[in-house]
């Protein structure tokens, strides 16, 4: 496994390759992560792929730019032209995903692509379903705001104090998900960025945050499952969050209609499905299963 710095593009690209036998496969993070989050993932999925995990524009050790989805897309495109790897498969968590199915899209010859709930995030009305409008667009401001205050507290300096918390949050989510703590506290580091006056800022930083949320916000991914003409899974999630659940009418309402919208695209090239007893968080709840749905999916006697 050999990390690098991939300088060919606007932005530097920092990349992990897990080497491997097989079918060259890129491996995307999720808004606010970073490739050691893949670690797991790309572990399972080397014995019949070379794996190559990324850190995208302004997270983990990737150079910063302006989030413009042609942008990332042209970073990613640098890799895979700077490692030789022709026609990868291209697998996103979240971010990721919508990342992936943005690629699909516009390659054709792509041999295939997985989103794992890489849909736009819940904030508007009509993403609703079933719920009086003027409730919907109260507990949407209400969880506007929960997302308002997570940037704000993230975007503040942090001391070695509430570092420490940090960490101590991130190995509780490991045990949560029965992980390796040193791997998620490596993931956490990894955005990480040391200051001279003894305190701590996580990438990516406040302004490619607003980039981030609005670029999501304003995303539309029906026409590209429209369009799609090259393999395309996308799994969907099917609970919610622990952070969700005070939002559960909301998330609910929003996973129906997603489904509806899907089930009413008719594209061959399209498969859709719904992981029973996963959240948004399947990466880590479930790799090994995740792994053999993209092997599967992949395999020639799909």
């Amino acid at each position: 496994m050999s990390e690098t710095i991939i300088d060919s593009g606007t932005v530097p690209i920092a990349i992990r390759d897990f080497g491997g036998p097989g079918q060259p496969l890129l491996l995307l993070h999720g808004a606010g992560g970073n490739l050691a989050q893949m670690t797991t993932l790309a572990e399972h999925l080397r014995p019949t792929h070379r794996v190559v995990t990324v850190d995208l524009r302004g997270h983990g050790r990737s150079g910063d730019g302006p989030w413009r989805w042609d942008d990332v897309l042209a970073d990613l495109a640098a890799v895979t032209d700077h490692l030789g790897l022709t026609s990868p498969v291209v697998v996103g968590v979240s971010l990721g995903g919508m990342l992936a199915t943005l690629w699909a899209q516009r390659h054709p010859e792509c041999p295939g692509a997985v989103s794992f709930d890489g849909n736009p995030p819940l904030n508007r009305p009509d993403q609703l379903a079933g719920l009086d409008l003027e409730q919907a667009e109260t507990e949407l401001a209400k969880l506007r705001a929960v997302f308002d205050g997570m940037a704000a507290m993230l975007a503040e300096p942090l001391t070695a104090e509430q570092v420490a918390a940090m960490l101590a949050g991130q190995r509780a989510m490991a045990q949560r998900y029965g992980a390796a703590p040193e791997d998620w506290v490596a993931a956490f580091e990894r955005n990480l960025m040391p200051g001279d006056d003894g305190r701590s800022r996580l990438r990516p930083d406040p302004d490619l945050t607003r980039q981030l949320r609005d670029a999501m916000n304003s995303l539309d991914l029906m026409p590209a499952y429209r369009d799609v003409r090259c393999p395309l899974l996308l799994v969907l999630a099917t609970e919610d969050l622990p952070e969700q659940q005070p939002f559960h009418s909301l998330y609910e309402s929003y996973r129906r209609v997603t489904a509806e919208r899907l089930a009413a695209v008719d594209n061959p090239s399209l498969r859709v499905w719904h992981l029973a007893d996963a959240s948004h968080a399947m990466v880590a709840e479930r790799p090994q299963e995740l792994a053999t749905l993209i092997t599967d999916f992949l395999s020639p006697h799909h």
